[in-house]
């Protein structure tokens, strides 16, 4: 269920300015036989005269749709106490290197988990201690943001199969490593593992073929925040390294022995992975919002529902009596004041607005945005606003209503993670290949819906 802080205390915001009206003529020349002269009338309307109102929402359960898994803890006063944990499947390679190799030549099995250079909210120097656990059933599908491990019996907390500390910088390391545009942190797990699994591929290679089959062989790992506070970190890629010994030959001929690693095992968007993640709001938040702010508090806090002043606009639109109109754009931008912390917590990097009605239905069905029923907007830091574009779709598609109800004017905004992807074709294109719930380092902000600026531009010929 969704709750809200006290929306009848809310008042209106009135938006824009008084609209700007532009008006050209053009007038046809009179005709030999004496036809009176017709003169047409464009006007270029710029109606920006409307008013928003909008609260904050909870939003305390996500499902996570996205590769990227959070780990570590923070406690910021001004935005709360956060930690994340994880539980993942992996998506095997579907042929391992087996000439000469037999499962007593696996010598270890390796987590390596890389982090992108700047990917954390805290402290990079600060140690932070994780533990591993390998999952001892199969993770749900769906599965939620509130998922708890413990409670639904999915590992051994007595067995842990590796523990590690670990910071989120280069220093002490060689020149090398320090100019990486990564980091990575990395745990040695059960050389007994590593065997186990590479035993699976030799007595069945096709268990490797599809994750639901390998999941039956190794259900996955639940990485546990075990150590320290103040940092969470981003974790980009997350792949189990073997190392074996194999036969070879030197230049010369001679038979000799090398060692080797492959990573055969890796998270990818066809498995299952969750991060685990709480959040306890700091008060000043919570104030913020039964005050009347509108908040964005992300990941798995609190989103801003928003009527949109459709009717007025429809209303104000069909107001022109013997005229031919034509919209041309509508548009919407939302400033936005940045929160102070000492974490650098910043507002998130994309908003999606979305009718609330469809809200659900646009996570569950992995869709994109439509420019009808949603819409998605890049925070531009520079001037402090989120600008929602193109959204000439969405009026025209109510225009052709026969009745409108609130359901088609009742938004959600929402931080989301935008995938963009680039063809490789002779003339590269790029396209948004998913919007997913925001799964990231942890992020706030308050809409400014009072100083927000909606403004529809159409055109306008009356015949005289």
């Amino acid at each position: 269920m969704t709750h809200h802080y006290n929306p009848m205390r809310i008042l209106p915001f009135i938006v824009g300015a008084a609209a700007a009206v532009w008006a050209f003529s053009a007038c046809s020349e009179s005709s030999n036989i004496g036809q009176s002269i017709v003169q047409d009338e464009i006007q270029i309307v710029v109606d920006s005269v409307y008013s928003v109102t909008g609260y904050t929402v909870e939003n305390e359960r996500i499902q996570s749709r996205t590769v990227t898994q959070l780990l570590g803890s923070i406690d910021a006063a001004e935005y709360g106490s956060f930690t994340s944990d994880f539980v993942t499947q992996y998506l095997p390679s579907v042929a391992l290197d087996t000439v000469g190799i037999g499962v007593e030549d696996i010598d270890s099995l390796e987590m390596v988990l890389t982090v992108p250079l700047g990917g954390y909210v805290g402290d990079s120097i600060t140690p932070m201690g994780l533990t591993v656990y390998e999952l001892t059933k199969q993770l749900p599908s769906p599965i939620y943001s509130d998922f708890d491990p413990q409670a639904e019996g999915c590992y051994d907390p007595s067995k842990p199969i590796a523990t590690k500390v670990y910071a989120c910088n280069a220093v002490g390391e060689p020149d090398s490593l320090k100019k990486l545009k990564y980091r990575t942190v990395s745990a040695t797990l059960p050389r007994e593992l590593g065997q186990r699994l590479y035993k699976a591929y030799l007595d069945n290679p096709t268990s490797y073929l599809e994750p639901s089959t390998f999941s039956k062989i190794f259900p996955g790992l639940y990485v546990a925040n075990s150590y320290g506070t103040g940092r969470v970190i981003k974790i980009a890629s997350n792949q189990l390294r073997m190392h074996y010994h194999k036969p070879d030959t030197t230049k010369t001929g001679a038979d000799t022995i090398v060692s080797a690693y492959a990573n055969y095992y890796t998270v990818s968007p066809e498995i299952i992975t969750n991060n685990n993640i709480n959040l306890a709001m700091a008060e000043n938040l919570k104030h913020m919002a039964k005050a009347g702010d509108a908040l964005l508090v992300a990941p798995a806090g609190m989103d801003v529902q928003m009527t949109f002043p459709l009717e007025e606009m429809l209303s104000r639109y069909r107001n022109n009596p013997n005229a031919l109109t034509v919209i041309n754009t509508l548009n919407f931008n939302v400033p936005v004041e940045e929160i102070a912390n000492e974490y650098g917590i910043d507002p998130p990097q994309h908003l999606l607005m979305v009718l609330t009605s469809k809200r659900d239905e646009f996570f569950a069905k992995n869709q994109v945005t439509d420019n009808i029923t949603s819409f998605y907007a890049t925070y531009d830091a520079a001037n402090k606003l989120y600008s929602f574009t193109g959204m000439r779709g969405y009026l025209l598609e109510m225009l052709d209503k026969a009745q409108i109800t609130a359901d088609d004017y009742t938004f959600t905004l929402t931080p989301v993670s935008v995938v963009v992807e680039t063809t490789s074709t002779y003339n590269p294109t790029t396209f948004i290949s998913a919007v997913v719930p925001y799964v990231d380092t942890p992020a706030m902000a308050r809409l400014l819906l009072d100083k927000a600026k909606l403004k529809l531009t159409y055109s306008k010929q009356s015949m005289m």
